[in-house]
């Protein structure tokens, strides 16, 4: 109750956050029903089945991770209020009730999932479409609701879970232990390791098979599995690779005799090493495969574009992928806003300010655009050769 009375006041483009949460949760629900629909239709093929639900991971990891940094922006987390820590809503219970209303949010948009797929199936008010989707669906054939609302909880909880442990108090350091300057990021080895470990596997299962399909729902049939895994490793590595290249990205800004706006955004880009760069990886990640995918297209090797159901979740990866990178930057804006206010208020222009957030973004592009481009065409060249 707490939740939805908190819900009601806040900003609108808090609101509006929460309501893009509930958007891609209702997208995921409605890729796992899909799922459930192809299952009843096609009993004898237990392996596409299984196939296609883990094709609905990556929009499911997607969304949780835009879940958890729309709960990082959201200005009851941010600090406890003078009110709340009165009444004892402490910083463990403000995270306890953000995971809350990301719970509520996911549920709202499961629970338009559900009547979005029963309409298509026909069960409210007959098969719109003139039954275009009734095979997909499984249309006619009884939905068992067991199984249908323990897949619509599967993004509630998994986002509030998320939630609850990201935003868990943690305790705090004592002032000499803390380092002087920004700490470099100790991620970027194991990134690079996991990466090469990606193009190792794929390469070597992607031997004696050319010509093989990549298994998408909705359209493809084949699919080798040690592919996919080896996509999987790779872009986790670059997940992890990311706060290396941000800062990497803010110590080449500073070389060779900075002046204030090049110092000051490669200062920036080094104290926001971890939280930027993590989103930036991610974006590297799942740009890398979009450029993969389009060149096995071209090759021949993919035989047919997207169907309906991988043309859905991979726009719901990309587009979370892109909200959670500007939540990210939203989530630094605030924790810059002193700092800013400081520089102001000594009489830092504002158009130093200014070149020194597009000189931010340039740094990152010129580092990450190869990385992604050189990656991709890596991953493809297996396949295509």
């Amino acid at each position: 109750m707490l939740a939805l009375r908190l819900a009601r006041g806040t900003h609108p483009l808090a609101l509006l956050r929460r309501l893009l949460v509930a958007a891609a949760s209702g997208g995921v629900g409605f890729l796992l029903l899909c799922t459930l629909g192809y299952a009843l239709g096609h009993p004898e093929q237990s392996a596409g089945s299984v196939r296609r639900l883990l094709w609905c991971l990556p929009p499911l990891a997607a969304t949780v991770y835009f879940a958890v940094a729309v709960a990082r922006t959201d200005p009851s987390t941010n600090a406890p209020r003078t009110g709340l820590s009165a009444v004892g809503l402490g910083p463990a219970r403000l995270a306890a009730l953000a995971a809350v209303s990301t719970a509520l949010s996911c549920t709202l948009g499961s629970a338009l999932a559900l009547l979005f797929f029963l309409h298509l199936r026909g069960d409210l008010s007959g098969l719109p479409f003139d039954g275009a989707g009734a095979e997909l669906l499984a249309a006619g054939r009884p939905l068992p609701v067991a199984g249908a609302l323990t897949l619509l909880c599967v993004v509630p909880v998994a986002a509030a879970t998320a939630c609850a442990l990201a935003l868990r108090p943690r305790a705090a350091k004592r002032p000499d232990a803390e380092p002087a300057g920004p700490v470099s990021p100790t991620g970027l080895p194991w990134g690079v390791a996991l990466v090469a470990a990606g193009l190792a596997v794929e390469t070597y299962v992607s031997r004696g098979r050319p010509g093989a399909s990549l298994a998408l729902p909705g359209r493809l049939d084949v699919a080798p599995a040690g592919v996919l895994a080896g996509w999987a490793l790779t872009a986790f590595g670059l997940a992890l690779a990311g706060p290396g290249l941000t800062y990497f990205s803010g110590r080449v800004l500073q070389a060779v005799r900075p002046g204030a706006a090049r110092l000051l955004a490669g200062r920036v880009l080094m104290d926001e090493a971890r939280r930027l760069g993590r989103p930036l990886g991610v974006l590297c990640a799942v740009v890398s495969a979009a450029i993969a995918a389009t060149a096995l297209y071209d090759a021949g090797v993919v035989a047919a574009p997207f169907g309906p159901v991988a043309g859905l979740g991979a726009a719901l990866v990309l587009a979370c992928t892109v909200a959670t990178l500007m939540m990210a930057a939203l989530e630094m804006r605030q924790s810059r806003a002193p700092t800013t206010e400081a520089l102001v208020g000594l009489g830092a222009p504002a158009q130093t300010l200014r070149a020194a957030a597009a000189l931010r973004a340039a740094a990152v592009l010129a580092v990450f655009a190869p990385v992604t481009v050189g990656l991709a065409t890596l991953a493809a060249f297996p396949l295509t050769a």
